[in-house]
């Protein structure tokens, strides 16, 4: 008869288990593992010896509330000869004696969460299971060590802000393994509504990265529940801090848990997807933020944008809109309910725009489903689509209450834009979305959005052409030129009116303050020729209305008053900030006092006041923000300057992200990337 095992006490194995499951940057102090994957602990026991075929173990994994056989979330079973990595399984790997070496292996679509195992009647040990994309067998599989590198493991990234014309890469801490960070991650899943209305089958719902990332989508806004960040996207931030702001996640995060889960203000599209992808990663979730410029929001669903402007060209606000640039994420995983074409990257995103299924989130939908136009795969793929996809029709509201169509040309989604695995560069993912326009495989897709594109550019050709150059230098603080181009393609001469307005603009195309203004009653082009119109945007104009964004909105209104026929070109343009340059003086080693110091030359004309300097890095600043404030204003042309010193905790390539904050420049963002020596 078997015997069974008389454990007294036992060793984890924290330190050699968490750096084979790659969560040893997470801290050795306790268990950490991924599932799928075996782990090794140490078993002492009170008397007798283990014998192989003779000695017997049995072994509970519980997570969640309420273990359930039937849910998942409770599994027995014994010691076997060997390791079983298709299901939960133990196997001794030591030779007969009083101490046992144990490896455990979780089943790879194991619930993921805390866990407690009973080994026999007085073993009791506690550990943390994770996704695990090093696993074949777990749907969250990735076969790339540099992929993984950068969507599971790195800390740090870049997301891309500014305009499709000017994309600027911004830095990002996401820091999903700093202290106390993956506990606020699974505080959020246990926070979300469905946990708390029946936490048997939420807990259940965690061996799936589907369920998990939808559930991330809904909490990391708060619009249905007590989830992460407040959104606001008009003036004031009252009671909290302007989006641009923060410079990571964990700030966020830690600021959500210790307020007891009051949502932190406040949030826009970039920070609730970085925070997005900080719990994915922190969970197992290989991740990406990824960035869409001239996306559109449709409310109504018919994937058509309809904007209007009145007789100067200036938007008339309405629910649709085209943004500027927005951020979604992407996560990878296997959909087991749809074709295998559509495994891979997942596009979910947590800006609460629209509801879904009565809550405030979105996706994941298969990225390969927009790009092939299969819109009723879940989740949320017609809006999604319409984001990159939608067709764009502008009228003109008169005066006099009468409507008339404009002829406008825009592409909705240009340059959907992630950071590059292993560097800082932008890689262009447009075609994992979008066949290449006019290709047959895009007309297909798209017939009714490439037919019409075709025809408003035939229109184009045959009469006025209307388009908007500006010059490489626009810098926040100068003075500088941006022109209208008119072109008469007819063979006939026209005489026209030319409106041509400039106007502080977010980057979700809410319009501000009017920043130049031109009005050209009799613009006579004669056949063939052209006619360039300068608007100078002086600083001491559109220095007070523009937001943080630095973006403002150029209109070209061209009605040609032989046809009637009304043209609207658009463009908008964002201001070059002040170049921060970060200089670290000392070597950098670990556990070794640096300093960081930082520069900003003071672009404008007029002096800065209450200048801060903030640094913030993984491992770099101990999951803290270290802020420098200069005690005198710094007058037009002089530096900002600071020593910020900072102890790095681990070796290997890291990012120092600074911001920069004043009373009339506000949080530019710069960054230093330092390689930490043993």
């Amino acid at each position: 008869m078997a015997q069974a095992l008389d454990i007294e006490r036992w060793n984890l194995e924290c330190e050699y288990n968490n750096m084979d499951h790659r969560t040893d940057l997470n801290g050795t102090d306790r268990l950490i593992v991924r599932r799928g994957q075996p782990f090794s602990i140490s078993l002492y026991l009170r008397s007798g010896t283990y014998q192989p075929g003779l000695s017997s173990l049995e072994c509970v994994a519980e997570t969640g509330p309420q273990p359930s056989e039937q849910y998942g979330t409770r599994a027995s079973f014994g010691l076997s000869a060997n390791i079983d990595t298709s299901r939960w399984s133990a196997a001794v790997t030591s030779p007969p004696g009083d101490m046992v070496a144990l490896s455990i292996c979780s089943a790879p679509d194991a619930p993921i969460g805390r866990y407690t195992m009973t080994l026999g009647r007085s073993g009791r040990i506690e550990f943390i299971l994770l996704f695990n994309p090093w696993c074949p067998g777990d749907s969250v599989y990735m076969d790339n060590q540099q992929s993984l590198a950068e969507y599971v493991l790195s800390q740090d990234g870049i997301i891309f802000q500014g305009s499709h014309g000017h994309p600027i890469p911004t830095p990002w801490n996401f820091g999903q393994f700093e202290s106390g960070i993956l506990d606020i991650c699974l505080r959020v899943l246990d926070m979300n509504p469905r946990c708390l209305n029946n936490p048997g089958k939420d807990c259940s719902g965690r061996r799936n990265p589907i369920y998990v990332s939808r559930v991330l989508s809904a909490m990391v806004n708060c619009n249905d529940d007590r989830g992460v960040l407040l959104g606001k996207w008009t003036d004031g931030y009252e009671g909290g801090v302007s989006p641009m702001f923060w410079r990571g996640s964990v700030e966020i995060l830690r600021n959500w848990s210790t307020q007891a889960c009051q949502p932190v203000r406040y949030g826009q599209c970039w920070v609730f997807a970085a925070v997005a992808c900080s719990i994915s990663r922190a969970l197992g979730i290989p991740c990406r933020v990824v960035t869409n410029y001239l996306s559109a929001h449709d409310t109504n669903s018919n994937l058509v944008i309809e904007t209007y402007i009145d007789e100067n060209g200036d938007l008339i606000r309405s629910r649709e809109m085209i943004w500027n640039y927005h951020c979604w994420v992407e996560s990878w995983m296997t959909r087991p309910d749809l074709k295998p074409d559509f495994n891979g990257w997942q596009a979910s995103d947590p800006t609460p725009q629209e509801k879904s299924e009565g809550v405030y989130c979105c996706g994941p939908v298969p990225v390969r489903a927009i790009k092939e136009g299969e819109l009723t795969f879940k989740y949320d793929a017609p809006f999604v689509f319409a984001e990159v996809n939608a067709d764009v029709t502008s009228f003109m509201k008169k005066k006099d209450g009468s409507i008339s169509k404009v002829t406008y040309t825009t592409t909705v989604g240009q340059k959907i834009s992630t950071k590059s695995v292993g560097s800082d560069a932008r890689e262009d993912i447009t075609h994992l979305y979008k066949y290449p326009e006019g290709s047959d495989e895009e007309r297909e897709a798209f017939r009714k959005a490439n037919h019409q594109n075709k025809l408003l550019q035939q229109q184009q050709n045959q009469g006025l052409h209307v388009a908007i150059k500006v010059t490489s230098d626009m810098k926040k603080g100068c003075d500088f030129d941006v022109y209208a181009v008119v072109t008469n393609n007819t063979q006939s001469e026209k005489k026209c009116r030319l409106v041509f307005g400039s106007c502080a603009v977010s980057y979700n195309g809410f319009l501000g303050g009017n920043c130049g203004f031109k009005d050209l009653l009799n613009v006579e082009l004669s056949p063939g020729g052209e006619r360039r119109v300068p608007l100078r945007l002086n600083y001491s104009k559109y220095g007070g209305l523009i937001t943080e964004d630095n973006l403002i909105r150029l209109a070209v209104l061209l009605l040609d008053y032989s046809t009637k026929e009304t043209i609207l070109t658009v463009r908008n343009i964002v201001l070059e900030n002040p170049e921060i340059k970060v200089r670290i003086l000392g070597e950098p080693k670990e556990n070794r006092k640096l300093a960081a110091e930082i520069t900003l030359q003071n672009p404008l004309p007029e002096p800065l006041e209450n200048c801060c300097f903030s640094i913030e890095g993984a491992n770099l600043t101990g999951g803290c923000v270290i802020s420098e404030k200069l005690g005198s204003p710094v007058g037009p042309g002089e530096d900002a300057k600071v020593k910020i010193y900072f102890t790095p905790t681990h070796f290997g390539l890291r990012k120092l992200v600074v911001d920069f904050d004043s009373n009339k420049l506000c949080h530019v963002k710069g960054y230093r990337n330092v390689i930490i020596g043993k």
